[in-house]
């Protein structure tokens, strides 16, 4: 049976009102938004993604007390009217700390193999534990225990894992509800794109699809874009014998885009226009700037109006799911 996702009530919510059953009236896997048909989540053989647990993951996404003084939780830096990015070049951590890489949009990570924009993590249990860390000043096992002193919270975890709460089972549950996290069904998807975005299409399909590959709209690998100030070396950190990789990072998803700037691995493009503008004429120059821009280079340079077609291409990318947040108990 496919799991139930997007819930519409959270799991404390519905043991209040001892109506238990209604944690599966949610949005289905088989009603997966439009465009996302062929894709395949990666759901780990020790986490089965169940409703219960994306409930229980919603609310805690939500819940400040799992940070260290109780001022930020996981939304604070993954927003959904920002495309679950937070707006920012680099976000500030609860220790008052900046991070060195821009927050990624959230949507459709659940497909992905390997996270961070340096692939580091193989796994998102490993990503969101390592996070909530060093971002949060998480502590797992205290904050566990400060849960199972909340009676919803420990009906919750009962429901989803017929446990008590424990810092993996934390960690399980909200990777359960960010694999919810899907965006489709937007124009492109729909097929009532405007004019301009059809445009848009033509000039993308002959520039850009080959890392921003459909449906996902990336292929997942390592790119030098010429972007950044050359102090943060990337994925070369991870295969130091490949010189190729100084400064490459992980193609971002182009569903939500239009939401979720600034753009790149550090934030330093401000606006969207100006991004697609960046990787329009290839990138930006630089000694490892990966071979597939470099070839775009040698290409007739793009018009402003193919330009300006690219960025409606892109925004008709975006989807218009709602969302409601939960309240923590």
């Amino acid at each position: 049976m496919i799991p139930r996702l997007f819930l519409l009530l959270s799991p404390l919510t519905l043991v209040a009102l001892g109506c238990t059953s209604e944690v599966s009236a949610v949005r289905s896997l088989a009603q997966t938004p439009k465009g996302l048909e062929a894709a395949k989540l990666n759901i780990p053989a020790d986490n089965a993604l169940t409703a219960e647990k994306a409930a229980l993951g919603k609310t805690l996404f939500f819940d400040k007390r799992l940070s260290k003084d109780g001022s930020m939780s996981c939304q604070t830096c993954h927003v959904h009217e920002k495309a679950w990015s937070d707006g920012l070049d680099v976000s500030p951590k609860v220790d008052g700390s900046k991070n060195t890489r821009n927050s990624p949009s959230l949507y459709n990570v659940g497909y992905q193999p390997h996270f961070y924009w340096d692939g580091r993590a193989a796994t998102m249990e490993g990503n969101v534990e390592a996070a909530w860390k060093s971002h949060m000043g998480g502590d797992p096992d205290g904050m566990a225990k400060a849960l199972a002193g909340i009676p919803a919270y420990v009906a919750a975890f009962k429901m989803a894992f017929d446990a008590a709460p424990t810092g993996a089972t934390i960690v399980q549950a909200l990777t359960s509800f960010v694999r919810t996290l899907q965006s489709g069904g937007s124009a492109y998807d729909l097929g009532t794109m405007s004019a301009a975005a059809k445009r848009g299409e033509m000039v993308f399909s002959a520039r850009c699809a080959s890392c921003h590959t459909p449906p996902l709209f990336t292929e997942h690998l390592f790119h030098n874009v010429g972007v950044g100030d050359g102090k943060d070396i990337g994925r070369l950190k991870l295969e130091p014998e490949n010189k190729a990789r100084t400064g490459a990072f992980k193609t971002p998803t182009l569903r939500g885009a239009a939401r979720s700037g600034p753009y790149f691995h550090d934030g330093s493009v401000a606006t969207l226009r100006e991004a697609v503008a960046i990787m329009a004429k290839g990138g930006n120059d630089g000694e490892h700037l990966d071979p597939i821009l470099k070839a775009y280079k040698t290409l007739p340079a793009l018009a402003e109006a193919d330009v300006d077609d690219l960025v409606e291409f892109v925004k008709a990318l975006d989807s218009t799911e709602k969302f409601e947040a939960p309240k923590a108990p």
